[in-house]
């Protein structure tokens, strides 16, 4: 009876043995491609690495960097957003430069107020009280010369009928009573006159200084209101409110760095890619003017024709990765800029990578 067990215990290993050996050994069916990869459509094709961009007749995009450092008080767009030149983008903290352009715009105000007042010179009621003066110090010379004749007569007649005391008083008397009558009337003229020449220039230049002083200090206030330089989208807003920025852009939290505080595209119904030439293939393009295309937007099976539109004639070290095994990085390439329209269909941005294929010589 032990012996038919262990039989029968041994059929059924090596029957399920068997089974699984057959199992095992049938090979599962390939699954089809999520998309078709990217193929050659030249016989002599170059392939590269691309990168969306907007359209642009220069650079690649518009990187905005504020001028002047301070915290954000306001956001005033929104990625995505179409604005056009001029408008505000986002503000910051003004308060100490608005309280010093209000500040110097009163001195220059001051300083043409004081400017005008010499223009004006010399004021009426002062030339009156000065005309005044020299009828006053007249009426005097004529009472001081009156007084001295009476007095001169008297003593002719007879020297004993007045001293020679009062005599010598009223002389320096007329004589004081001329004098004065030359002070007020150089005074006189002097205020006729009005303001010396040397004042209003002093003047005129301490108005200029303080005007321009002021319209400095107002174009640096215009400065904290950060605006679009171009119309356009803004693509994308690398701080928010409250954040610190300055000169060097907005503060990065996630790669610890410093890059621009907005990124600015044009308008999308056309993009841009920049293809990368090894330069070790470089020889092998076409003239320009006979340049061909096609692009292939990784994840799906669209390709579309691209128009050229220029070369950048800089070798420059890779910076765009394919992420591929067998990708050589440390070499130079050669950037080519194609313009293409943006498929209504398809979700493209700037940014995004895709392969690019350049027919060959």
């Amino acid at each position: 009876m032990r012996n038919k067990i262990i039989f029968i215990a041994a059929g059924a290993g090596l029957l399920l043995a068997v089974v699984s050996a057959i199992l095992f050994s049938r090979q599962p069916e390939a699954q089809p491609p999520v998309f078709t990869p990217a193929a050659n459509p030249y016989a002599h094709g170059i392939y590269s690495n691309g990168i969306v961009e907007s359209d642009q007749a220069h650079g690649a995009n518009i990187n905005i960097y504020p001028e002047v450092a301070a915290p954000i008080t306001r956001i005033l767009v929104t990625e995505g957003q179409q604005v056009h030149q001029g408008d505000a983008l986002v503000t910051v903290d003004d308060s100490v430069q608005r309280a010093t352009a209000e500040q110097l715009q009163a001195q220059a105000e001051a300083a043409h107020a004081l400017l005008r007042e010499l223009h004006a010179q010399p004021r009426r009621e002062t030339l009156a009280v000065s005309a005044a003066q020299v009828e006053n110090a007249q009426a005097t010379l004529k009472n001081a010369r009156d007084q001295l004749d009476k007095q001169q007569r008297s003593f002719d007649i007879d020297p004993k009928s007045i001293s020679a005391d009062a005599l010598d008083n009223a002389r320096n008397a007329e004589k004081i009573a001329a004098t004065n009558l030359k002070v007020v009337e150089r005074q006189y003229e002097l205020t006729r006159a009005g303001a010396w020449v040397y004042d209003l220039q002093n003047a005129e230049r301490t108005y200029t200084a303080l005007a321009k002083a002021s319209q400095s200090a107002a174009a640096l206030l215009a400065k904290y209101t950060i605006r679009a330089p171009a119309d356009g989208v803004v693509m994308a807003v690398n701080s928010s409110v409250g954040s610190y920025v300055s000169p060097q852009g907005a503060y990065d939290t996630y790669t610890q760095g410093f890059g621009p505080l907005i990124v600015m595209g044009l308008p999308q119904s056309h993009l841009q890619v920049r293809a990368y030439i090894d330069e070790i293939l470089v020889h092998e393009l076409p003239p320009p003017e006979k340049i061909e295309a096609q692009m292939f937007v990784r994840g799906t099976n669209v390709h579309l024709p691209l128009t050229f539109v220029r070369i950048q004639p800089y070798v420059s070290p890779k910076i765009e990765l394919s992420d591929e095994r067998t990708e050589r990085v440390d070499l130079r390439v050669l950037p080519i800029v194609f313009r293409f329209e943006k498929p209504k269909d398809l979700n493209l941005y700037p940014g995004q990578l895709v392969d690019v294929y350049v027919g060959a010589r």
